[in-house]
């Protein structure tokens, strides 16, 4: 049986109510008597009535839902981002519609034609590791759709930015380990396209130069999905594991390789962080519990989230267009743990 949703003119109807009444009583019009107010409004609740989004929308020319595409809703990082903009969006009378490119090029086309076509207020959007095409988000930008990018940003489109400091989070993680006498410190990252990429090897490679320390090619490896595809870490691993001069330690840059390391070393028997230390990039809440206990780079991913939401709205609500846009960039901390301390 097909569920039929209760509307004004069914409350109109049992009340012997014109709809307009209802429809003023419901939002508090001040045409409308107390007595008459309140009759509808607990009539309404009692019915569980709830207002038509779509009526709604055409009425305010606004949908009030964001449209958020993201990797992968399973990764730590990413499902906490999405927390902190639904702590907004719900306050604010937003709703989201959620979507997973799974580091797809096409399915992050078809996520934004899709949720453009929902008539969504805006978009927040973290680009895809196959993402190095914009052309569809700079159709919809054109047209006038409010975009946000966060973690994963691009230097192509004019529009507002939040990132983590990648950068210091890659340094401090590097130079954590050089201090504890570490001198071979191996790099595992995402597509060398992506700004988290490009700022997480920039940190990296800052804290080998300042500790007078050779960069060395063959230590980096990139990981173009992450660690979302086992194979690809274990490879990455492999790599490093063959080279005449073994890396002794190594900063992997992201969720999933993280704790794609320390499975990859296990399963190549690979004591950490005796034979090998290991600094991540994750959001996990688990790192503690890791064997190893897991030394990490904590992104701040709620806030993240809520910062994200926060501009969005704010290019969605203003009554004047606006041409100055901001890139912020918040703070990480790096949780020293027994992975990375010399033995």
């Amino acid at each position: 049986m097909k569920y039929e949703a209760i509307t004004i003119k069914d409350i109109a109807k049992d009340l012997g109510l014109s709809t307009s009444t209802v429809s003023r009583a419901l939002r508090g019009s001040y045409e409308i008597s107390a007595e008459t107010r309140k009759l509808v409004l607990e009539y309404a609740e009692k019915l569980n009535y709830r207002p038509n989004p779509i009526a709604l929308s055409l009425k305010e020319k606004r949908s009030r839902s964001i449209g958020i595409v993201v990797c992968e809703i399973a990764n730590n990082f990413f499902s906490q981002v999405i927390n902190g903009i639904e702590s907004v969006a719900y306050k604010k009378g937003y709703y989201v519609i959620i979507s997973q490119s799974h580091e797809s090029f096409e399915r992050e086309v078809a996520n934004t034609q899709y949720l453009a076509s929902r008539s969504v207020d805006g978009l927040l959007i973290s680009l895809s590791t196959e993402t190095t095409d914009l052309s569809h988000l700079n159709k919809l930008h054109d047209k006038g759709l409010p975009i946000v990018f966060f973690d994963r940003i691009t230097e192509e489109m004019s529009t507002h930015k939040v990132i983590a400091n990648n950068f210091n989070g890659a340094y401090q993680a590097t130079e954590h380990l050089i201090r504890e006498g570490f001198r071979r410190i191996a790099h595992l990252t995402i597509s060398p396209h992506l700004s988290i990429t490009k700022e997480r090897l920039a940190g990296y490679k800052a804290a080998l130069a300042d500790h007078h320390l050779p960069y060395d090619e063959s230590l980096v490896q990139y990981c173009k999905y992450g660690g979302l595809i086992d194979a690809e870490t274990m490879e990455a691993v492999d790599n490093l594991l063959a080279l005449k001069e073994k890396p002794d330690a190594l900063v992997a840059a992201s969720d999933k390789l993280s704790t794609g390391c320390l499975a990859a070393l296990a399963r190549r028997k690979v004591r950490v962080p005796e034979e090998m230390a290991i600094v991540g990039f994750t959001n996990s809440l688990l790192t503690d519990i890791f064997h190893p206990a897991l030394t990490s780079v904590r992104q701040p991913a709620f806030e993240m989230g809520q910062v994200a939401m926060e501009m969005l709205i704010d290019l969605i609500e203003s009554k004047h267009p606006i041409t100055k846009f901001e890139t912020r960039v918040l703070n990480t901390e790096l949780s020293v743990r027994s992975s990375s301390l010399k033995v």
